[in-house]
């Protein structure tokens, strides 16, 4: 078991003050204070640059007043669900934080949700859509429906001459309540959603500076110019997003289509996160084009698997900057391996580091037991930011999170010294540029075509993606099933992203001691001869 500091839970003291107002006791107080009290410290330093157009810290503080007081004026209070459909901007973070002053429970709608998707999250008892535009950003709007639909160019933009007022910016969240659920992808056939509470979000190990340790400090001083794109629905993007802010750095917006790793030099970028087909990306590039990388600081490899032959060659190319991180959705980061620790051993680059200070983390046989170190068994966490379960899902919430543990379902040991080695995964699922993909619904699309009889969908490596889908049909008697129609069909069924990148046909598959399906021996017929 890899020790690590205590917490308290997410339940703590209340005090009334004379206005009205709740106090929170804890160091940093009630997320989102630690944005509030940093912004208002610096008020002139840039928060955001985007192009030209660079937003201060004190702008960015009048924005997010404005915006709780337009959520307010349109009836929402602490606990009131809001859905977020916004971009990239100041403005999209500006009604994060305020959603989150206010005391909301915020759901962001990721792109790349369908409009059955979307229909069936906002028919769980949202109360409100809010949109940078609803006219160039039709789906969401549609899915809406008689739902209040806040457009932040709209009804939420506070009028010309607007003063903030102090109690505009104080936090209303309720501790114990739920403060966000992000949304995962959809490939399970709905959406899964994972509750954070305002008490996790409060000790959270990047969006609460008074809490930080010496080593996300040292990783924190290196975000004085952060990348940001993507999505803020990404729960590891806004994480490292507050870190950078929270440092004191600013988070630069491309204006033109990222081109890696040319925009490092273009933006003088000095942190970003990456995947591992992005980093493969920028190797190759800085490799045969002797790309411009010096602004680097902190490059933060996530997602899925990383080769150790790659995070040495990161080294060796760019320089003391590639640190290999892991975590998930439910629990935040929880391990890293920093470039200095690497240098001094290089046989650490098979190891996705050691845990932070606030992570507990033990290995487990099948039985939930303790294992020793060095033996292979499922990783258990245990953090103070970890989700308190999944949305509307009582079962996997009783199956993922056991006494204040959070099972990982992800296959690794821990060695004398504290590093996790990953060896693979507990659940069945295959991670496609740091996308998890679950096998169940591949399998089950692919195995109601007319022509085929069993299916099965397993992972392999891939030095692009990380990891590739393979599929294994086995056909009915007599048939032949196209390659082409299946993955139509499971294009069609879920989404081109969940369609396997190869199939193959099988008379029979192999079976396990245990009379399942050995997915370990189709696996090994893929492996190179």
């Amino acid at each position: 078991m890899v020790a690590f500091q205590s917490f308290t839970p997410s339940l703590c003291r209340l005090l009334p003050v004379q206005n009205g107002d709740e106090v929170d006791e804890k160091p940093g107080g009630l997320f989102p204070r630690a944005f509030v009290d940093a912004f208002r410290d610096a008020p002139d330093l840039p928060a955001f640059e985007h192009g030209e157009h660079t937003v201060t810290r004190g702008e960015m503080l009048d924005r997010i007043a404005g915006f709780a007081r337009g959520l307010r004026a349109a009836g929402l209070a602490p606990g009131s669900r809001v859905a977020l459909d916004t971009g990239v901007t100041p403005e999209a973070f500006a009604v994060r934080v305020a959603a989150h002053v206010v005391g909301c429970q915020v759901v962001g709608l990721r792109p790349g949700l369908t409009r059955e998707h979307l229909r069936d999250i906002l028919a769980r008892d949202v109360d409100a859509v809010v949109t940078d535009d609803a006219a160039s950003r039709p789906e969401p709007a549609a899915a809406a429906g008689a739902l209040r639909l806040l457009e932040t160019g709209g009804a939420l933009r506070p009028p010309k001459g607007f003063a903030p007022a102090p109690d505009d910016l104080t936090p209303r969240g309720d501790r114990d309540g739920v403060g966000v659920i992000h949304l995962t992808s959809g490939s399970t056939g709905r959406p899964k959603g994972t509750m954070v509470t305002y008490g996790a979000l409060s000790e959270h190990w990047a969006l609460q500076p008074a809490r930080w340790t010496d080593r996300v400090r040292r990783l924190a001083a290196r975000y004085e110019r952060f990348l940001l794109f993507g999505t803020l629905t990404s729960a590891v993007m806004f994480e490292h997003l507050g870190l950078a802010l929270l440092a004191g750095g600013t988070a630069v917006i491309p204006h033109r289509p990222l081109v890696f790793p040319d925009v490092f030099a273009d933006l003088r970028i000095t942190a970003c996160m990456t995947t591992v087909p992005r980093l493969h990306g920028i190797l190759d590039a800085v490799r045969d084009a002797r790309a411009d990388t010096s602004s680097l600081r902190a490059l933060v490899v996530a997602g899925s698997p990383l080769a150790p032959h790659r995070l040495t060659e990161a080294a060796e190319l760019l320089g003391p900057v590639a640190h290999h991180a892991y975590g998930q959705t439910e629990t935040g980061m929880l391990t890293l391996l920093e470039p200095e620790e690497l240098a001094a051993d290089p046989g650490l680059a098979d190891t996705v580091g050691r845990p932070l200070d606030t992570v507990g983390m033990t290995v487990r046989d099948q039985d939930g037991h303790v294992l020793p170190a060095d033996r292979t068994g499922e990783v258990w966490v245990r953090t103070p930011d970890a989700f308190c379960g999944y949305w509307e899902d009582p079962k996997e919430t009783g199956d993922v999170l056991r006494d204040g543990w959070v099972r990982t379902r992800d296959l690794g040991r821990i060695d004398a010294r504290g590093y996790l080695r990953l060896t693979g995964r507990a659940r069945d699922v295959v991670i496609v540029n740091a996308v998890v993909h679950y096998a169940g619904p591949i399998e089950r699309v692919l195995a109601s075509h007319p022509e085929v009889d069993q299916a099965y969908v397993v992972g392999v490596p891939d030095e692009r993606t990380g990891e590739a889908i393979h599929a294994f049909v086995v056909p009915q008697p007599g048939r032949a099933p196209a390659e082409r129609a299946l993955r139509d069909l499971v294009a069609r069924e879920l989404g081109e992203a969940s369609v396997p990148a190869g199939v193959s046909t099988l008379a029979d598959v192999p079976v396990a001691a245990s009379g399942k399906p050995d997915k370990a021996a189709l696996r090994a017929l893929l492996a190179p001869r």
